[in-house]
């Protein structure tokens, strides 16, 4: 018969082990890829713009354990054509991964320090209504690559017994969109806009794969195919953009 001794011991293991298969880390970007890119409105008189923003992200990861803050510089040209429209830029992320638990070696740090650099290209079908443009369908797209710290350390702890890492730096993201951009009664240069996007990210499901591993291992909603609204606001040259999905993602800039 096992001795209370033992029960005891094998008890602390399992929940040792349970508490190091219980998190997952993932790509720094995984579902934050994807930003709102502005394009000219078929009302507008200059059909082709170029935008210049930043913008600061918030968003825990997706096992709602830790905080990643996140900076970001984009910039992207767009034109509009018949009923067609078409964006491409690129963009750079600094970041900062916040752990919010403590751990065991090699789990006990406190924050550790992400970058990255990527593109993105977008197109919408749109028809007009007196003041409105329905882009009623389009596609937004977007690669990145991740360096730093935070990658490293996925990519280590990954060939660690009973911790569990997405080593990826390299991703791609597809998704489709519809959006409505409107312009107020008696002035073109004030616009707003209401979009929204559904996609996932290209590649193998972290938390399908380590599923049978762990049953607590509970991942976000719409772990592999995740939404995101967004919210543009334009003033003659100037514009802002507030998004939400998994996160919340502020920016502004200017175009010309």
């Amino acid at each position: 018969m096992v001795s209370i001794k033992a029960c005891f011991f094998i008890s602390i293991a399992a929940l040792m082990l349970n508490s190091c298969s219980n998190h997952l880390y993932t790509p720094a970007l995984y579902h934050q890829d994807i930003a709102y890119q502005p394009k000219p409105a078929s009302f507008d008189s200059a059909k082709t713009a170029n935008y210049i923003s930043g913008g600061i992200n918030f968003y825990t990861d997706q096992t709602w354990s830790d905080m990643l803050v996140s900076g970001q510089f984009n910039f992207s040209r767009a034109h509009v054509f018949k009923n067609t429209n078409l964006s491409y830029g690129v963009f750079g992320v600094v970041g900062d991964y916040e752990k919010g638990t403590t751990g065991d070696p090699p789990n006990n740090f406190t924050d550790k320090f992400f970058g990255a650099a990527g593109a993105r290209i977008s197109g919408d079908l749109f028809t007009t209504y007196e003041r409105m443009d329905f882009r009623y369908l389009g596609f937004e797209a977007a690669y990145s690559h991740e360096f730093g710290s935070y990658a490293n350390f996925r990519q280590y702890i990954q060939t660690q017994p009973g911790f569990h890492a997405d080593p990826r730096t390299d991703l791609f993201t597809l998704g489709l969109t519809s959006e409505v951009i409107f312009h107020n009664q008696g002035n073109v240069n004030i616009q707003n806009g209401i979009r929204f996007f559904l996609g996932g990210t290209f590649g193998p499901d972290p938390f399908r794969k380590y599923n049978y591993l762990s049953n607590d291992l509970t991942p976000k909603p719409f772990d592999i195919i995740f939404p995101k609204v967004s919210y543009y606001l334009k003033v003659h040259q100037f514009f802002a953009t507030i998004e939400a999905g998994q996160q919340v993602f502020l920016r502004a800039g200017v175009s010309f």
